[in-house]
């Protein structure tokens, strides 16, 4: 284990960054490189890749990554202001609190964005109850620093018929194809579609020192024992540290960003782990903390200057949460397809991407191939049965050991426009263990979206009758009420009066605040946030440093 600095608390490090997942490692790690002093404030433990278990109960049943009982952080929900929020059993913003954040626990489906993706308002026009906005940057803006996530992160795949210009090849080739994955491409070729390897941020050779994937199937929702998942903890982390100039400080939970008398960002005060208020006195501060946090973190920073929270002078931080819709259609096959093992995806179809006015709804998506929940065998025996399987004796036993080898699912994830209505904001009422209030979620799926969501499930069920199943049945499509992707909270923008943060994830207000993570999209893309997240870090931390260097913050 490489030893860290300690840097002390009371000296003005050259950035604190909230926040260790998909951005907050990447940035570390870049600015670090470049010779800038980092601390780390991250909540979560710092765990090591042999703790990592395949105990189903405790992981998915006792939300060991996610935070343990609920009673702790709870989080409320609820679909609309006119209702109280309630705290539901699941937690409604869905993350990993560790070092290396959701990077650890992912699937590690990893698509690029597409040209469309930056500019849909102007193409298209404006939607009703929508926020639709174009990105301040393009995708050719971009395309440079999704090859630097390809290759410094670790990404196999192979190119697809529709996928977007990239300047250098996949630096691995794709995984092995799953029996589901054979299945979606001979009913998806039925139907005249174009099926296609699944880009996966898992390794499938040996890469940068990180042993291949195993093939073990705990992928989604777990953490990856031998490192072949490529999570900021076992690829930008470790640099970091290794530069000496970076200081991981776990188990640090942060509840306020001080600003000084010329409004600007001062001091992150921050819980250590025995429950202490501390405070680390910072240049710059850059918050990482995911979508939900992050705006959780600036409203609660409010202040005689800033009284509606810190960076909020535009009024949107927190407004225009994104979740991505999706929709769940299942098979079982007469034969063993054994999808439980090795990764999630191995194709997907992609041929509905774009939005198509035709359709008569906005949005578009993708299709791929997946055991899902029914991966591990607690879960597939609570929610991946059949709807009409016995629940409980000799044929639910039955059902049991003959669907779990032959069960596979089609996974439709789709866009989800940005509205006003849906936000993270403070609870009034609960607290955490801290004190600090909780998290309220408001979320309503756009019937845009949850269209778009069932034009691609009646494709999936197509598919799948195409490929032979033996039975199908569909999850109803029904507005979400958790989410992972957790987008467009703090969004980026020209204009300080419709955005959180510039084109450079620069607070329009504090000088000296950046902003990057899933909370900077200005659209949701079509499901799968984190290899644009992780490209949005690579991209802010060369100019952040370039602003630090020139002494512009």
């Amino acid at each position: 284990m490489i030893e860290q600095p300690r840097f002390p608390q009371r000296e003005a490090v050259d950035f604190v960054i909230i926040g260790s997942g998909s951005a907050g490692g990447i940035l570390a790690r870049e600015l670090s490189v470049q010779g800038f002093k980092v601390v780390v404030l991250e909540q979560g433990r710092y765990r090591r890749t042999h703790e990592f278990t395949h105990d189903e109960l405790s992981v998915m049943f006792n939300h060991e990554y996610v935070g343990g009982p609920l009673g702790g952080d709870p989080q409320t929900f609820r679909h609309d202001a006119s209702e109280k929020a309630e705290v539901p059993d699941f937690p409604p913003a869905y993350y990993a609190r560790m070092v290396g954040g959701s990077s650890v626990h992912f699937s590690a489906n990893f698509w690029r964005l597409r040209p469309v993706d930056f500019k849909e308002r102007s193409l298209l026009g404006a939607i009703d109850n929508a926020d639709l906005a174009d990105w301040p940057l393009d995708y050719d803006e971009l395309e440079p620093y999704y090859t630097r996530v390809d290759w410094e992160i670790g990404v196999s795949g192979a190119p697809g018929p529709f996928d977007p210009p990239r300047s250098r090849p996949y630096p691995l080739p794709p995984m092995s194809v799953k029996s589901s994955g054979v299945l979606l491409e001979k009913g998806a070729r039925e139907l005249g579609l174009h099926p296609q390897v699944a880009p996966v941020a898992i390794l499938s050779q040996p890469f940068n020192g990180r042993a291949p994937c195993i093939h073990c199937g705990f992928c989604m929702g777990f953490g990856c024992e031998t490192g072949a998942k490529s999570s900021t903890l076992v690829t930008m982390i470790p640099q970091a540290e290794a530069t000496g100039r970076c200081e991981i400080r776990s188990q640090c939970t942060v509840h306020r960003i001080e600003t000084d008398a010329r409004g600007r960002a001062s001091e992150v005060l921050y819980y250590d782990a025995a429950g202490q208020e501390q405070g680390q006195r910072a240049r710059v501060v850059i918050v990482a903390a995911n979508g939900a946090e992050t705006p959780r973190l600036l409203l609660m920073s409010a202040s005689e200057r800033f009284p509606d929270g810190l960076a909020n002078g535009s009024g949107l931080v927190g407004r225009n949460l994104m979740f991505n819709a999706h929709s769940a259609t299942y098979a079982w096959f007469d034969q063993p397809l054994h999808d439980y093992k090795s990764v999630q995806c191995s194709r997907i179809v992609h041929d509905f991407y774009d939005s198509d006015p035709k359709r008569g709804f906005y949005g578009g998506g993708a299709i791929d191939a997946r055991p899902f929940l029914s991966a591990s065998p607690m879960l597939y025996a609570l929610t991946g049965m059949p709807p009409d399987t016995p629940r409980w004796g000799a044929g639910f036993k039955r059902d049991l050991a003959y669907g779990f080898t032959r069960s596979m699912m089609l996974a439709a994830s789709t866009t989800s426009l940005a509205m006003d209505r849906n936000n993270i904001t403070l609870d009034p009422e609960l607290k955490d263990r801290f004190g600090r209030p909780a998290m309220r979620v408001t979320y309503n799926d756009h019937p845009h979206d949850l269209a778009m969501a069932t034009f691609l499930q009646d494709w999936a069920e197509r598919i799948l009758d195409a490929a032979g199943a033996e039975k199908t049945w569909r999850k109803p499509v029904e507005p979400e009420t958790v989410g992972a992707h957790l987008l467009g909270t703090c969004r980026m923008g020209d204009d300080p009066q419709r955005a959180v943060v510039d084109r450079y994830h620069r607070s329009h207000d504090v000088p000296n605040l950046f902003i990057c993570d899933g909370s900077s999209m200005v659209t949701s893309g079509r499901g799968q946030p984190t290899m644009t997240i992780m490209a949005l870090a690579f991209r802010a931390a060369h100019h952040i440093g370039e602003f630090a260097r020139r002494g512009e913050i």
